[in-house]
């Protein structure tokens, strides 16, 4: 055989393999035991137990309806946001809000400074507001990122190191703290962990000079320390796409005087362009990043829909096929993710193909703002799987027993010859969620007790 020939079949081999590699990965994954195993582990750190006594003059009240229904997650789906206000067309813009705020209690915001704040001392802080107020109006957190990285240098920074490090913790106080009561929380820094790879030193050599100067944990330090100043109740993360053992020995040495770690959350980058990390991988990143005992946020998580790879020709387009694979591991990736204990938050990036980062075809919505099968396959995951919607009738003791997801609840009462009653709650993972309902003349108290802790195994955290 030629080498010509030799090379076209392993050519075709290959184009091959990637057609057929999602489905035997399929079959692999869902039948290890780490998979197998995992609504277990849901059914275990998502839930807590529910128990209701319901009187009347402080007799119990037999045979009463009690319906609860789940309003909010405990646990934070999110995306980012970056398109809000920003789509064209005003059909498309309200498409995309409409299913954002249907599926999703968590947003990303941009405070990227090349283009947060183009000229100097004109930041974007209205827009931000602007954002972050919408969400909140419908029941949506909100984080900024990033306030610290090197990755691309504003255009109008100085060239003296020791101004760049005055300029960058002010505006880290500025922002923490003028949007502290609507953005509680915030990526801190950006990527330390290769903070001077070429990259950086090609599009930002001024932050990563100065970067450099200052120290690498140094740096960091400083921005933490600022952003804790400005607003001690903050949530603050470090985020980075290095989830290797040098992260791990960076977040070592973030440590304040008593040793205690100067961050609150571990974030952890997911890109997957190339294809989806094994249930093995994930499981292993989740565990080696939880000894340091503060929760885990995935804060950017990419699956695409169309060829896999980085960097394809343009217009890279999804398709039917990868549609397909995209939801399947969408699926896959969620489920280990929401059966960790560790974790969270799961962010994904972008949220639509509408002029998505790098061309890539990653979006749950397509360029049309169209749903694709990923984002119907995770509707269902968050807003039916994984919610609680329960019709339960109160026992001669005026009792009632339930499990539920851990988030915020409505409840309703309902008893012949009484008006219904409503009221609100929340229920705490892994705890027995006690409460007492006492139904007096058409009218509703509440005592809200939280119950002893039930035993479950060491989350790690």
């Amino acid at each position: 055989m030629s080498r010509t020939s030799t090379l076209f079949l392993a050519m075709v081999w290959i184009a091959a393999a990637a057609t057929i590699l999602p489905s035997r990965l399929k079959a692999a994954e869902e039948n290890d035991e780490l998979w197998q195993t995992a609504e277990e582990r849901i059914e275990k750190y998502r839930k807590g137990d529910i128990e209701m006594l319901v009187t009347l003059e402080g007799k119990p009240v037999a045979n009463a309806e009690v319906t609860v229904e789940q309003t909010r997650h405990a646990f934070l789906f999110g995306c980012n946001i970056f398109k809000w206000g920003r789509i064209e067309d005003p059909k498309l813009e309200e498409a995309y809000r409409q299913r954002f705020a249907e599926i999703f209690n968590y947003a990303t915001v941009g405070f990227y400074w090349p283009t947060y704040e183009r000229r100097q001392a004109e930041p974007s802080h209205e827009y931000a507001r602007q954002v972050a107020e919408w969400c909140r109006e419908h029941g949506i957190a909100v984080k900024g990122h990033p306030l610290a990285w090197n990755f691309v240098d504003p255009a109008w920074l100085p060239d003296d190191p020791k101004e760049i490090l005055r300029l960058q913790l002010a505006r880290i106080e500025d922002c923490v703290s003028r949007f502290a009561g609507l953005i509680d929380r915030w990526d801190v820094v950006n990527e330390a962990t290769e903070f001077d790879r070429p990259s950086c030193q090609q599009r930002g050599p001024k932050m990563t000079r100065m970067w450099q100067e200052v120290g690498q944990t140094e740096f960091t330090k400083l921005c933490f320390e600022r952003a804790r100043k400005a607003n001690p109740n903050a949530t603050l993360i470090i985020n980075d796409y290095v989830i290797s053992p040098k992260y791990e020995r960076l977040l070592e040495q973030l440590v304040d005087d008593q040793n205690r770690p100067i961050f609150d959350v571990i974030g952890i980058q997911s890109h997957m362009h190339g294809g989806t990390w094994s249930n093995g991988q994930i499981w292993d990143v989740c565990e080696r990043f939880s000894r340091f005992k503060v929760p885990l946020h995935f804060t950017e998580t990419t699956i695409v829909s169309g060829e896999l790879g980085r960097g394809r020709p343009r217009p890279w387009v999804t398709t039917p096929e990868g549609e397909e694979y995209q939801a399947r591991e969408v699926v896959r990736f969620y489920t280990m993710l929401f059966s960790h204990p560790a974790v969270q938050a799961i962010t994904w990036w972008d949220f639509s193909d509408y002029r998505a980062w790098q061309g890539a075809p990653a979006g749950l919505l397509r360029q049309d703002m169209s749903p694709k099968p990923a984002y119907t396959e995770l509707y269902k995951l968050i807003k039916q799987k994984w919610w609680t919607r329960e019709t339960v009738i109160t026992d001669a003791a005026g009792r009632v027993k339930f499990r539920g997801f851990a988030g915020d609840y409505t409840l309703r009462v309902n008893k012949e010859g009484i008006e219904p009653v409503d009221m609100s709650f929340r229920v705490e993972a892994c705890i027995t969620n006690s409460m007492q309902i006492e139904l007096r003349e058409r009218r509703i108290a509440e005592t809200a007790v939280q119950g002893a802790r039930s035993e479950p195994a060491d989350s790690g955290l």
